[in-house]
């Protein structure tokens, strides 16, 4: 299979994702900040860490996107369970918060906060995502096709530099995220 026909794939996960996180959001109005009072407590704790305009903040961000991308496309393998709830989660989360925040604030709170450095994240994710499928599917058709076995090397060698195209946008996407994110959102 061609890889931009992962890419589409990568894109209908990660647009369910989407959807099933607006759907819940907004079937939830005004209960949303209630059901996830934990888990925003904790991530306050977490952003008091990692200030804006602070070098460890975009190290920590590119890392932190960084290995979840690499883990992802490791463990692809295994019926490409990771990729796939990757997209469907970081869709679902997106949507979900975005809802949370346009009652709290407005919608061009949100684009502000995702557009600078969504450019690259968002693409990044995709291209990473894509490519750990259609590394994941190889593997598991040579797995049990002898004849595809050929295949897992070229395979890997092709999706791997996917995977460093995607790695490399994380870089400009934690940066900006750190450095100039902040400035839309005060």
């Amino acid at each position: 299979m061609s890889y931009k026909r992962w890419i589409f794939i990568a894109i209908f996960l990660f647009g369910i994702g989407l959807v099933s996180g607006l759907t819940l959001g907004l079937a939830m109005p005004g209960g949303i900040a209630d059901f996830l009072a934990e888990d925003l407590a904790a991530l306050e704790q977490l952003s008091a860490l990692l200030s804006p305009f602070q070098v460890s903040t975009a190290v920590f961000i590119f890392l932190k996107n960084t290995s979840a991308l690499l883990l992802s496309f490791i463990f692809s393998p295994i019926l490409c369970l990771l990729p796939i709830l990757a997209l469907m989660v970081n869709g679902w989360l997106l949507a979900f918060i975005s809802v949370i925040v346009v009652e709290e604030e407005s919608l061009g709170f949100v684009l502000a906060g995702l557009l600078p450095h969504g450019i690259f994240e968002l693409p990044a994710l995709i291209i990473g995502e894509a490519a750990a499928l259609s590394f994941g599917v190889t593997a598991m058709l040579a797995l049990f096709k002898k004849k595809k076995r050929n295949q897992l090397l070229p395979s890997l060698k092709r999706n791997a530099r996917y995977l460093m195209i995607a790695l490399a946008l994380l870089l400009p996407a934690a940066i900006i995220e750190t450095y100039i994110t902040p400035l839309f959102l005060t």
